[in-house]
């Protein structure tokens, strides 16, 4: 099988920091991973190569930055080669556009089997890569997916959907975007990050793709981006005896209605 996993490089929201004056999020300086869903997608990925042998997983990312150590991250945990398109046209891209690149690599590499996809990314949220990219590849599409099999030339995916979960069957080729529920996705041992040096990587621009960033670009426009503003009333509650700093204690939740009566 030939397998194509789609990585964002997404900032990592855990360390992410705020200007205290302007509220406004200091992106530049936050470190970059990869995005928690898509190395779940990766890690499903590896299962199933170890399932069928002789495939072979590819990893594609669509960045405006270097990318270099999520790439290797990538191979180490078990891809065989990665593909990165790195542009800085790429910064006012939006989901559409993102999907438009990934469609382009991917018909350049061939014969796929399977697109692993996360559910989402860990800094936009949107969750709009995934289906768009299967429509413009044609794609059956499984979304939401927690537990995957595959069985000769179908997958059978048990999905979420609400409050309930269904489980569906669908023909090769086919695009898989999975939960964080799926795995726990694996560290990679000294032994395969050494060996994550010596695997391909292909770097690619718009212009190899035959791209124009004309029709890339993004038609949303964001206007900003802050962190809400957040004051503490800073009450002290004092008192002779713990029961009656626990009867003040009480009554002022009550008061702020964060507790009822």
């Amino acid at each position: 099988m030939r397998i194509v996993v789609c990585l964002k490089q997404a900032v990592d929201v855990s360390q992410l920091k705020v200007d205290p004056a302007s509220r406004q999020l200091l992106l530049a300086s936050a470190p970059r991973k990869i995005s928690d869903f898509d190395k779940n997608a990766l890690e499903e990925a590896i299962k199933v190569k170890e399932k069928v042998p002789g495939s072979e997983i590819y990893t594609l990312t669509v960045t405006a930055e270097d990318a270099k150590t999520v790439l290797r991250e990538a191979l180490a945990m078990g891809a065989d080669k990665a593909y990165v398109v790195n542009d800085v046209a790429l910064k006012s891209v939006d989901t559409l556009g993102t999907a438009r690149v990934l469609a382009s690599v991917i018909g350049k590499i061939g014969d796929v089997d399977m697109v692993f996809c996360g559910e989402t990314s860990l800094d936009s949220f949107s969750g709009l890569v995934g289906s768009r990219l299967a429509e413009l590849l044609g794609l059956a599409q499984v979304s939401s997916v927690r537990k995957l099999n595959v069985e000769g030339d179908s997958v059978v995916a048990e999905r979420t959907v609400e409050d309930s979960s269904e489980v569906i069957r669908a023909k090769l080729p086919v695009l898989v975007s999975v939960t964080r529920e799926i795995n726990q996705p694996r560290i990679p041992s000294l032994m395969m990050i050494m060996k994550a040096s010596k695997k391909e990587i292909v770097n690619l621009t718009l212009a190899d793709l035959g791209l124009s960033i004309d029709v890339l670009a993004s038609k949303i426009h964001i206007l900003e981006v802050s962190s809400p503003k957040s004051e503490r009333k800073r009450i002290k509650i004092t008192g002779d005896s713990v029961q009656e700093i626990a009867e003040k204690l009480a009554k002022a939740l009550i008061q702020e209605g964060v507790v009822g009566r």
